[in-house]
């Protein structure tokens, strides 16, 4: 009602992160709360985690903007990003279940963002194991806190990725062992939020670790689990049809791990990369270089112990670059 109205317009629109632990717990922090660092620099301590818990993902949206948050059984919850409580940085911050209607045993997978004046006119899903659907966004407008459907799942399969479009992107997946394939997104027909997938990509035995659009950037952000990355020109990986096997989007071996994440970026974006421990660092993309689909790229995260990278996330550029030069100044000194 207009009660309602009048309380949103006191709340200020405000930037922010929304992170989420692997246990569940939701926080939003202002954007400056990290500093850019150097490239292969160790981070700084992003929360004060239990040793079994980890930031697995966040979102960087407006207070006003809506989030949908997807489970990995296929259901959706709509919320404000203001309905999120603020914590400091090193705070653990609220069980997201205190926020919306999830069973314990689900866990969220997606965090999607969308303002009511969006460009985006479609949510574009793909499955662990490969399926993809594609319904209108409008399809989610009556959605709360409660859940609705948002996919329907095989018995093996869970819900892996969730991104808004504009209904003429291309999509680009990516497999833990390092193939992508790129199609276009109207190759696969509109369906109703209680479809099921068809077939988007063959994971050949591996899981999906990312979906992108070329709607989001020229260039693809691949990451592996210990710590390398590099971005290859979208227009590397050719155009296919949907379900094939894809090409090679990062060279692994052991020195790099898995790949783990892969994203589409314009390559003047900040990275902020997640380890397993609780450790967070922030670092320009200017820094990573651009290679070819086969190379292994260059270490963007000093990893110590038997850490592993266990999310990324893209945010704006922090864009003040005497605060980065003193940092970077900081960092030798003390190292």
């Amino acid at each position: 009602g207009s009660a309602e109205m009048e309380d949103e317009d006191l709340i200020p629109v405000e930037n922010s992160i929304i992170t989420l632990s692997s246990n569940g717990y939701i926080k939003r922090m202002t954007t400056d709360t990290y500093r850019v660092q150097k490239r292969g620099g160790k981070g700084i301590k992003g929360m004060d985690l239990n040793k079994d818990d980890a930031i697995d993902q966040f979102i960087n949206m407006s207070t006003h903007d809506n989030l949908l948050i997807f489970t990995d059984t296929g259901r959706v919850f709509r919320i404000k990003g203001y309905n999120v409580p603020s914590f400091s940085r090193t705070s653990k911050g609220l069980p997201i279940i205190n926020l919306i209607a999830m069973n314990k045993d689900e866990k969220v997978k997606a965090l999607v963002s969308y303002a009511n004046d969006d460009e985006a006119s479609y949510l574009f899903f793909v499955t662990d194991k490969g399926l993809v659907k594609r319904t209108e966004i409008a399809e989610f407008e009556n959605i709360n806190k409660n859940g609705k459907i948002a996919i329907k799942l095989n018995d093996d399969d869970s819900l892996a990725f969730v991104v808004a479009t504009s209904g003429n992107a291309e999509i680009i997946i990516a497999g833990t062992n390092g193939k992508a394939v790129r199609f276009r997104e109207d190759s696969v027909r509109a369906m109703s939020r209680i479809a099921r997938g068809v077939k988007g990509f063959n994971v050949d035995g591996g899981h999906v670790i990312g979906l992108a659009t070329n709607e989001e950037g020229k260039y693809i952000l691949t990451v592996s689990s210990n710590g390398y990355g590099k971005k290859s020109e979208l227009t590397d990986f050719r155009l296919t049809n949907r379900g094939s096997k894809g090409v090679k989007a990062i060279s692994l071996t052991d020195k790099t791990g898995d790949l783990i994440a892969m994203r589409a970026v314009n390559g003047d974006e900040d990275l902020m990369i997640m380890s397993d421990g609780g450790i967070i660092i922030r670092i320009s993309l200017t820094q990573v270089s651009v290679y070819g689909r086969g190379a292994q790229g260059v270490r963007v995260i000093n990893l110590s112990g038997n850490q592993k990278v266990s999310s990324v996330a893209v945010v704006d550029p922090d864009g003040e670059t005497e605060d980065i030069d003193e940092s970077e100044e900081e960092n030798t000194e003390y190292e």
